[in-house]
């Protein structure tokens, strides 16, 4: 890796945990000068605007997602257990101490869901593709005969991306103890449900 290129990821680090702590829509070019004590010039050649830095700082935070997340769940057993280490390696992924304010993904859904564009479409994109993960998943699971035929895999996902969303917000804002403890009894909860 050049030195641009190191500079660039050093860059994208800083504008991750700006858009952590105060929001995607907080971090411009000027914000993130302050935070890497860099001038806006040299910046804006990286990035050459808001929205560019914007979408950068999406991508980023997927492909980020993906390495912790999403490839260590596809490297176990078709079925359950995929199902199970992706749960389990996102509610970590949102309790990572170098975002102090959380996932990103999850507060620009917030953020821009009322506000088209590049930018709102990328969050689109991104969350929808995770939902459609989890239902990939569960399919799979049914092809195992670990969850029952009949099974409405998207209804699962929606119920997972909700206990998700709940930790989020139970273990963030509301900073509970219990809240991995609790999502994670919940998620077991509904797979036994969904065994049934």
């Amino acid at each position: 890796m050049g030195k641009r290129e190191q500079t660039h990821q050093r860059i994208l680090d800083a504008a991750v945990r700006v858009a952590s702590r105060e929001g995607l829509e907080a971090l411009t070019i000027g914000k993130l000068a302050e935070e890497t004590q860099m001038s806006k010039g040299g910046l804006f050649a990286h990035f050459g605007s808001k929205e560019s830095l914007q979408l950068e700082v999406l991508d980023f935070t997927s492909e980020a997602f993906n390495d912790r997340v999403v490839q260590p769940a596809l490297r176990m057993e078709p079925g359950l257990p995929r199902l199970r280490t992706l749960f389990e390696r996102w509610l970590a992924w949102l309790s990572r101490p170098e975002v102090p304010g959380g996932c990103i993904l999850l507060s620009a859904s917030s953020e821009v869901d009322d506000c088209p564009g590049p930018v709102r479409d990328s969050v689109v994109a991104q969350m929808r593709s995770l939902l459609l993960l989890i239902v990939k998943l569960a399919r799979q699971a049914q092809e195992q005969r670990q969850l029952r035929a009949g099974l409405d895999v998207h209804r699962l996902a929606f119920s997972v991306q909700g206990l998700l969303l709940s930790y989020h917000h139970s273990h963030r804002l509301l900073q509970n103890p219990r809240a991995q403890e609790h999502a994670l009894a919940a998620f077991e909860d509904l797979l036994a449900q969904a065994m049934n």
